[in-house]
């Protein structure tokens, strides 16, 4: 750093401490106050928003496939161990897993709830999600073991919907299904008992409060399926790829077969999220555009009061640019400054915040307990250089008017 920048630097820093003259320090401060809590608002919006962004994905991604693959006429896919080894195979493909759906009505005592049954081999289930790992309670061990005739299935419910029917692990429920053999007097549900062997907890409300989780034969058996599966859920390497990937692994399985992706099944939810973070970044980015006035405002008060001072460098040889300079520095240590406190004080609450989860939501609204937070670098990066740049650009006019000071005029005056 040579001695021009040296000398403009200790000015700038000097009319900033600068007491004389009456309430300039406390504008100083008001606006470096302004920057750090316009900066501070944006790193904690946008944590959260990148928190639930994050929870929602993780949420379901683990409980629910990549791609879905199944037959556009609905009928059950009965090749679907080859299906499931041709799909492995695939490059971008990490596993595969078989699996049957429907819809029950579920119930204990006079609890009763209409849910999703799903139906998983255990071990490629382990592979393809992570579901059957976040059990709370209980174990998935039975889903491994065959079938014994007469004996209660066994079945694992979300952690909401264990609690509203009001059962813990051993008790017995019965599930309803409307797929039921014909009688003289018409189509008869089919109903069995099951065990609960397991509570699990996804983390998403309504995969919770509406999903149960049983054995592909349990759920055959159910459903008087015979050996085939509803769907073949796909674990992909990059989940952004999934609507280039279900196109390709349609065309893999062949004709009459559909793809769905998560992208496609959530697309409202995580389309309303980027309208939420982009509204965000707008919203507070004023807070920002407010200090910037703050600053413009410091600086053309300062260069008022100090027009002597001004001339008084220029008379003992002082450029016209370096005297725009130490108005322009002013500014950016208004800047710098700001920006640093609201980073930590952003980062700093963002970090407690999701650390100790301070913030409760109801899980029934919102799909989650707490309020998430996802601290990413990137967004401090570019929130501080916006910052930055919108506080050199409210320098510009008053370090302008303060090159432009003459000074014989000025001293004359003064």
């Amino acid at each position: 750093m040579n001695q021009s920048i040296k000398l403009e630097l200790w000015m700038a820093w000097r009319y900033l401490k600068a007491r004389r003259g009456g309430p300039l320090p406390i504008i100083t401060l008001i606006s470096v106050a302004a920057v750090a809590a316009g900066v501070a608002s944006l790193v904690i919006a946008l944590a959260v928003t990148s928190g639930f962004r994050r929870h929602m994905e993780s949420s379901l991604l683990g409980a629910t496939p990549h791609v879905n693959l199944l037959h556009t006429d609905g009928q059950g896919i009965e090749n679907w161990r080859e299906l499931v080894a041709a799909l492995e195979r695939r490059p971008g493909v990490l596993a595969a897993a078989p699996a049957v759906y429907g819809k029950v009505l579920i119930s204990s005592g006079n609890q009763s709830e209409g849910i999703v049954l799903k139906g998983v081999d255990p071990a490629m289930e382990a592979r393809a999600g992570d579901l059957l790992s976040r059990l709370k309670a209980g174990s998935a061990a039975s889903l491994r073991v065959p079938l014994a005739p007469d004996q209660p299935l066994p079945i694992l419910l979300g952690r909401e919907l264990a609690q509203n029917l009001g059962v813990s692990i051993g008790d017995q429920v019965q599930v309803v299904s409307p797929r039921g053999r014909l009688s003289p007097f018409g189509p008869m549900a089919r109903y069995r008992h099951f065990r609960v062997d397991g509570i699990f907890d996804s983390g998403f409300f309504d995969i919770d409060a509406q999903w149960a989780i049983t054995s592909l034969a349990a759920a055959q058996q159910l459903f008087l399926l015979g050996d085939v599966a509803s769907a073949v859920g796909v674990k992909i390497g990059d989940i952004y790829r999934a609507g280039e990937m279900a196109e390709e692994l349609k065309r893999a399985a062949g004709p009459g077969f559909g793809a769905t992706n998560w992208m496609e099944q959530n697309r409202s939810l995580f389309s309303a999220l980027r309208l939420e973070r982009t509204v965000t970044i707008l919203t507070l980015g004023l807070i920002v555009f407010v200090a910037a006035l703050g600053i413009f405002n410091r600086l053309y008060v300062l260069v008022l009061e100090k027009h002597r001072d001004i001339a008084v460098l220029m008379s003992m040889g002082a450029r016209r640019k370096q005297v725009g300079r130490i108005f322009l520095w002013q500014g950016m240590l208004i800047g710098v400054l700001g920006s640093l406190a609201g980073l930590v004080a952003g980062y700093g609450f963002s970090f407690a915040a999701g650390r100790y989860r301070l913030l409760r939501l109801q899980s029934d609204i919102y799909s989650i307990s707490y309020v998430p937070f996802d601290l990413r670098w990137r967004d401090g990066l570019l929130i501080t250089v916006a910052a930055l740049l919108i506080s050199y650009l409210a320098t510009l006019y008053p370090a302008r008017s303060a090159a432009r000071v003459l000074p014989a005029e000025a001293l004359r005056y003064e």
